[in-house]
């Protein structure tokens, strides 16, 4: 791997290279700025707390949480970490990444299909697979910077916690049963970590291209704005908010609840002047876990939008769809819902 493949690492390019410049009709244009409500989680209604996470996301695709249980002393630690870690140089990187033979920690620039991509994307990013036994991965991620492990490994224990709990509340409020999400439902996670540079023309390329996750739901923190979504035609921006987590569903979510949460759109723009960097806590159902629209969901008055798939077929359809929204729809959905 040549070192200029890291953005990270590059020192003072003052143009964007050719293979990094977007197709003019994908270029970031103008948005909008729209305030996401922060919900607080620290309640024992949980009905409310439904409620809540439903009038939200169905009017931006996307929800915050404040009260979450995650020490803003423990993001701040994370982050400072691993812009270290993407500030090492490139063999160091890799040499940290390379203990295990089954990639359960892999650093990569653009994205994993790099070597095939037409237009690459202005970003680097460490991937750690976050089994929930995680001392099956921990004994395989980076040395360095030191602590690390220690540190990542307690910040994918709260946030699982965390990512159980939103999945307990919707599951109690969609009438699911107690439990629905738990086991082999969000039994693979992925923690990412993306790592935006300043661009020298945010104009010309982008830091994500538009798409919705294949996931469960997702669970980020931002640290400077970047982060846009897409509704009614327009592309609106998500500012962070002081110790507030962002989380929106994936298609998973979308097919299990029948379409009552839908997947959003979204990507990522740079900028000129400040590093952006994201921590992306991704839930994924096992490999060979049929996914449907939960039975209780489905009757005479709601039959099913959505076919049913196995994770391990959807996400290689999603993988050579390159994320496109309306293949992917073609894919899992008898009429788009």
């Amino acid at each position: 791997m040549a070192q200029m493949k890291f953005v990270s690492n590059w020192e003072g390019v003052e143009s964007v290279p050719e293979s990094y410049v977007c197709p003019q009709e994908t270029r970031p244009g103008v948005s909008m700025k729209k305030t996401i409500p922060v919900i607080d989680f620290a309640t024992d209604d949980r009905a409310l707390l439904f409620k809540k996470i439903l009038d939200v996301t169905g009017e931006f695709g996307f929800f915050q949480v404040i009260n979450h249980g995650i020490s803003k002393r423990l993001v701040e630690e994370m982050m400072r970490m691993l812009k270290e870690f993407h500030g090492m140089s490139p063999e160091d990187k890799l040499r940290e990444c390379s203990e295990d033979p089954n990639k359960s920690c892999t650093v990569y620039s653009s994205s994993e299909n790099y070597a095939n991509e037409q237009i690459h994307r202005w970003k680097d990013t460490l991937k750690l697979i976050c089994h929930p036994n995680l001392d099956k991965n921990v004994q395989f991620w980076p040395e360095n910077p030191p602590n690390f492990r220690n540190v990542v490994k307690a910040y994918c224990v709260m946030i699982r916690k965390l990512a159980l709990e939103i999945l307990e509340v919707l599951s109690e409020g969609l009438g699911l049963g107690k439990g629905y999400f738990e086991g082999e439902m969000s039994e693979n996670p992925v923690l990412l970590v993306h790592h935006y540079p300043p661009c020298p023309n945010p104009s010309l390329t982008m830091g994500l291209t538009q798409h919705a996750d294949p996931t469960l739901i997702t669970i980020l923190f931002q640290d400077v704005n970047g982060l846009q979504f897409f509704k009614d035609g327009q592309w609106i921006d998500i500012d962070p908010v002081d110790d507030a987590l962002l989380i929106n569903f994936g298609y998973i979510f979308e097919m299990i609840s029948n379409g009552k949460m839908k997947a959003m759109e979204h990507r990522v723009v740079t900028n000129a002047t400040t590093s952006r960097q994201s921590l992306v806590y991704l839930v994924y159902p096992g490999n060979d876990v049929t996914v449907e629209p939960a039975k209780c969901l489905i009757d005479e008055a709601n039959p099913p939008h959505y076919h049913s798939v196995k994770f391990k077929d959807f996400n290689n359809k999603f993988t050579s769809a390159s994320g496109d929204r309306e293949t992917m729809m073609k894919y899992i959905s008898f009429n788009k819902p």
